[in-house]
This record gives structure tokens, C-alpha cells and sequence, in this order.
């Protein structure tokens, strides 16, 4: 990051109004006071700064949501931008004095933290159109994800409540089926399955799915007469039971056409396809990658990203007690998941991952560990593909 600034303008974002500390060189406050989420008033005082002081570095606590906007209306301005993690923002804060906790304190510290310690920036890559969709996508899908399995626990704790053993045969990949969803919806629960009987349900089923159901049907019924006493309560949660079906098949739906969106989406995005040309990413992990780390270009080495994913292993020695490195518990969540989860794919259907995997196993690792191995050496391989813009080529692994 750049230090050559005339002004260090610190954002505190927020949902309607946003605090503003500017600071110049000498620690001189030349501009603080609230903005509100205007795009006039905030290139107003961002003109106004590079006209009466020079350079400004616009320092935003939240590139994204609430703090978009400001993002944005930088960019135009020609400001550079930059974004403090709330994490080492909240760290920072330590060394200041008080404990008052105001948008104009957060404001002043986010400021002065980019001026004494810009290495605790990190760049904001300019977004092209395809990655702004992306992003809107990605977040979409996560969000029908979290609603998807709320669904799923609440439908399987009903069916607990009513008849145990009817909700044993519904596995949690199962219970998600098509033809489970609409035998819920038809026939509600194990009173009205009893009333149309198990050769009616197998006629049923027959003509809606397109596999022999013979299988689930008998396993339904076996699990039906293993208890013969209601459960109080029982009518009135088989009444709620095909709602909850219901539900879940159309958010079921409605992420298959967000996932169908992002497939298409791929074509406009070189960066993706350079990106799933690696065993083990699809095009999920992949937007959960570029979502992560954006373009790469925040980072001098591979090194770099696995220290910010979280991936690289923490050196700790002290004196002659303490030697020894240690699995980092910090990094970023989502791409240290999206890496740690297409290298335990890739040691499943990759050659050369596979070989790598079987070498750490027979080292004693753990299954974890040897696949954090795995990630960490595919970072290399993926970071190289990035810089260069180049797909991804097999090599045949070496023979033990």
C-alpha cells in the first residue's frame, strides 16, 4: 500500500450517515464530522480534500453492504481506497487511550492506523460487473442455504416428535429427495401414509419417481409398525409437517436457479475459469475463492495468501522452552474453507493430489492434516495459475 498521502481520510460506515476523521502527515485533524449516505455530500468532501490538501486515501471499516457506496464514490473521485479489517481495527483501538466506544473515536482510529500502519490495509480490487454479480449471487445462495437447513431440522425434529422411527428412515440426504419431499406433502405424515396404505403409497410413488422406490416404500411401512400408540400432538404437527416440505422444495428450487445463473455466469469471468480448471474446484468454491481474495493482486507471494487464509503453519519459540509450529487458528473462514474443501475433494479424484494426500497419511498425519498439506501446496499451484492466467495442467505423479 501506498504511504505517500497528503490526507488519511477514515470512514466509519454506517446503514445512514458515516463519521469522517481526516488526518494529515503531522497528525492534524483537517476534516471530521458525520456524511451522510449521499453520493453528493461525499464527493463534495472528497473533491474538497484533494483540492485543498492533495492525495487522499479513503479508509473504509466495510467495503461492502453499507459501505458500497462510499467505495464507489472514491473510485469515481480518483481517490485510492483501502479497507482495516474489523478485527485489526478492534486491535488498534488497544493502543489508544479511553474506552468510549463513538463513530468519531472508531473514525479517528481507523485514520491513524492506515497512516502509522498501512500494513494493516488491504487493498479493495475494483470489481468488474460480472464479479459484482458474483457477489450478489454468492451471498444469495449462502443465505437460502442457512434457511434450507433451518427448514430441514425443524421438518426432522416434527417427525421426531411424532413417530421416531419414520424420521430414522428419512437420512439427512434423503429427507431432502424430491419424491420424500412430495410424499410429505401428499400424504402429511405416518397417519396419512397408514391410511392409503403401503400398496397405494408404492403406485403413487411409481408414477412420480423415476427410480424402483420399492426399497424407501418398505422401509416407510417397517418403520410404521414398529409403533402403534399416538403421540398427543400428533394432528396438529402433521398439519404443519406438508408445509414445511413445501417450503423446502421451492428453496430448493429457487438455489438450483441461482447456481444455473452463476454456471452461465462463468463464460464472463476468465478469472473463474482459470480458476475451475483445477481438480476439485467447482465453480461454488471458485466464487467463494475470488470472494475471499479478489484477484490476487493484495499479495506478493503465495506465502502471503496461505498466512491471510489461514493455512500456513505459526512458528512459536520462546527461549529454549517453547519450539515448535502449531496449525494457525486465525485466517479468513471462507477461503481457508473453500481450499481445505476442494483439496479434500481433489484427494478423492486427482492423481496427483491423491499421491500427495496417501504420501502425508503414511507420514502419520492426520486425515486433516494431511489435507491442510494438500491446500497448502495446491495454493501454490493456484496463485501461479492467477498470476499468469493460465489453466491448469495435469502432470502424471511420480513413482514411490
Amino acid at each position: 500500500m501506498n504511504t505517500d498521502y497528503d490526507v488519511w481520510l477514515g470512514l466509519d460506515v454506517g446503514k445512514t450517515t458515516h463519521h469522517g476523521c481526516g488526518l494529515n502527515p503531522a497528525e492534524e485533524r483537517v476534516f471530521d464530522r458525520e456524511l451522510p449516505q449521499d453520493e453528493a455530500a461525499l464527493r463534495d468532501a472528497i473533491t474538497n480534500l484533494e483540492h485543498e490538501h492533495g492525495r487522499v486515501l479513503v479508509i473504509v471499516d466495510q467495503p461492502n453492504t453499507v459501505g458500497a457506496l462510499p467505495v464507489a464514490v472514491a473510485r469515481d473521485c480518483g481517490a485510492d481506497i483501502a479497507y482495516l479489517p474489523g478485527l485489526a481495527m478492534r486491535k488498534a483501538a488497544d493502543l489508544y487511550p479511553g474506552q468510549a466506544k463513538t463513530d468519531a473515536r472508531d473514525a479517528f482510529i481507523i485514520a491513524d492506523t492506515a497512516r502509522t500502519m498501512p500494513h494493516t490495509l488491504r487493498s479493495v480490487d475494483r470489481e468488474s460487473y460480472g464479479l459484482a454479480i458474483l457477489k450478489v449471487l454468492a451471498g444469495t445462495d449462502e443465505d437460502l442455504t442457512h434457511v434450507i437447513t433451518r427448514a430441514i431440522n425443524r421438518l426432522r425434529s416434527l417427525l421426531v416428535q411424532i413417530h421416531p422411527a419414520l424420521e430414522s428412515v428419512f437420512k439427512a440426504t434423503v429427507l431432502t429427495r424430491s419424491i420424500v419431499l412430495d410424499l410429505l406433502i401428499r400424504y402429511r405424515g405416518p397417519a396419512g401414509l397408514r391410511a392409503a396404505g403401503k400398496s397405494g403409497v408404492k403406485r403413487w410413488v411409481r408414477n412420480h419417481a423415476r427410480k424402483d422406490p420399492s426399497a424407501l416404500i418398505d422401509a416407510i411401512f417397517d418403520a410404521l409398525a414398529e409403533q402403534t400408540v399416538t403421540v398427543p400432538g400428533s394432528q396438529a404437527s402433521e398439519s404443519v409437517v406438508p408445509r414445511h416440505a413445501a417450503r423446502i422444495k421451492a428453496l430448493k428450487a429457487e438455489r438450483a436457479e441461482i447456481e444455473a445463473e452463476a454456471e452461465e455466469l462463468a463464460d464472463s469471468l476468465p478469472l473463474l475459469q482459470v480458476l475451475t480448471s483445477m481438480p476439485g474446484v467447482g465453480v461454488k468454491t471458485a466464487s467463494q475463492i475470488l470472494l475471499a481474495a479478489g484477484e490476487f493482486s493484495a499479495f506478493k507471494t503465495a506465502a502471503h495468501l496461505a498466512a491471510y487464509a489461514g493455512i500456513a503453519p505459526v512458528t512459536r519459540r520462546s527461549g529454549t522452552s517453547i519450539r515448535g509450529e502449531f496449525p494457525s487458528r486465525a485466517g479468513n473462514k471462507r477461503l481457508k474453507n473453500a481450499l481445505f474443501h476442494s483439496a479434500w475433494v481433489a484427494s478423492c479424484h486427482d492423481s496427483v493430489s491423491k499421491a500427495y494426500y496417501d504420501r502425508k497419511r503414511a507420514e502419520r498425519k492426520r486425515h486433516n492434516a494431511a489435507v491442510m498439506c494438500l491446500a497448502r501446496r495446491r495454493l501454490n499451484v493456484l496463485f501461479a495459475m492467477v498470476k499468469a492466467g493460465t489453466f491448469y495442467e495435469a502432470k502424471t505423479p511420480a513413482a514411490t
